[in-house]
């Protein structure tokens, strides 16, 4: 992805920093058969690519799955939540990825998470990220440099720096300010100026993104839909490649779930363009049981492989296993 990132790798006798191996015995045995791990070529995977699941020969071939498209995918995109709830470093990551990379297309680092990491290791897990065809994206920090005083001095310092790291995408929401929809798509022509790709977040509920308690979302009250959709409208007219749907005031934070505005955004807006946050599993077995395997969500890291199980239909919830299938017939 990066072309200027280089292999990190530690020579000091003893220690293994940015070296991959392929197991114990080549840790332990004496071998040197390691590779680099911070490189954004993929070809380190090409010898084990295929996913056992889907390995006929010598897998579990013998198993129905759903097949799913290779990296980049343009549907069923899953990005997962990087260290917010709990700490991420490369060791965290790389174990991560080294299961389940195949089943995760971006990683994200919510709120402004990244901006408490010292450069060294936030460049280390962008990289890592990057070797495995995973993009990063921020959070909606744009939210928080909007409240300063020279606000196009700091936002252009912000995307320059985030480019210099090697972030791809920078979200940009506004669950907790009122910005006028104009002056979001200048923002967003900024983001693309810098040759990052910008995620706006649309959601109904103010106060959105915080944790907020269910009742003082309710007393705040939500938007009309149809507001949500025509600004989504603007923005992938504007080059937007995907919009990111805030959960807050649909499916999270609420004594009933609004489908109907699922089911507006899935129906007036092109559905491979939108992402829904789902915070827990029940919310994403419900995504893919109403919309099917192609429907793109987001969810925290810890449940990856959940979710992969789901989509490729091999376990599921109660109203789900058995009966998520797809239609794919082979070229």
């Amino acid at each position: 992805m990066l072309s200027s990132i280089r292999p990190l790798v530690n020579t000091t006798p003893g220690k293994a920093y940015g070296v991959l191996t392929r197991g114990l015995h080549h840790q332990f045995g004496g071998a040197a058969a390691t590779k680099q791990l911070f490189s954004t070529s993929s070809g380190r995977h090409k010898d084990n690519a295929g996913v056992l699941l889907q390995d006929k020969d010598n897998g579990f071939g013998f198993a129905r799955s759903n097949p799913r498209p290779p990296k980049p995918r343009s549907k069923g995109v899953t990005e997962i939540r990087g260290p917010y709830y709990s700490v991420m470093g490369k060791r965290y990551l790389a174990d991560v990825l080294e299961t389940m990379g195949t089943h995760v297309d971006g990683l994200k680092f919510a709120g402004g998470s990244f901006s408490l990491f010292e450069e060294k290791p936030l460049r280390e897990l962008i990289e890592l990220a990057h070797s495995y065809d995973v993009y990063v994206s921020t959070g909606g920090w744009a939210e928080h440099l909007l409240t300063h005083p020279d606000v196009e001095s700091v936002f252009d310092k912000y995307l320059r720096k985030c480019k210099d790291l090697g972030f791809d995408v920078i979200e940009i929401s506004s669950g907790f300010l009122s910005i006028p929809a104009d002056d979001w798509l200048r923002m967003i022509d900024k983001v693309h100026s810098y040759g990052l790709k910008a995620k706006p977040e649309l959601g109904i509920q103010f106060g959105a993104g915080g944790d907020t308690a269910a009742g003082e979302l309710e007393a705040i009250g939500t938007s009309d839909p149809g507001k949500l959709v025509n600004m989504g409208k603007k923005f992938l007219d504007a080059g937007v490649e995907r919009l990111m749907i805030e959960s807050e005031g649909i499916t999270e934070n609420v004594k009933s779930w609004r489908t109907d505005v699922v089911s507006k955004i899935m129906k007036e807006l092109p559905p491979e363009r939108v992402m829904f946050e789902a915070a827990e599993p029940k919310v994403y077995n419900w995504y893919i049981r109403e919309f099917g395997v192609d429907v793109n969500v987001f969810v925290d890291h810890s449940q990856i492989v959940q979710l992969s199980c789901l989509r490729h239909g091999i376990w599921g919830m109660a109203d789900t296993f058995g009966k998520v299938v797809s239609y794919r017939p082979s070229s």
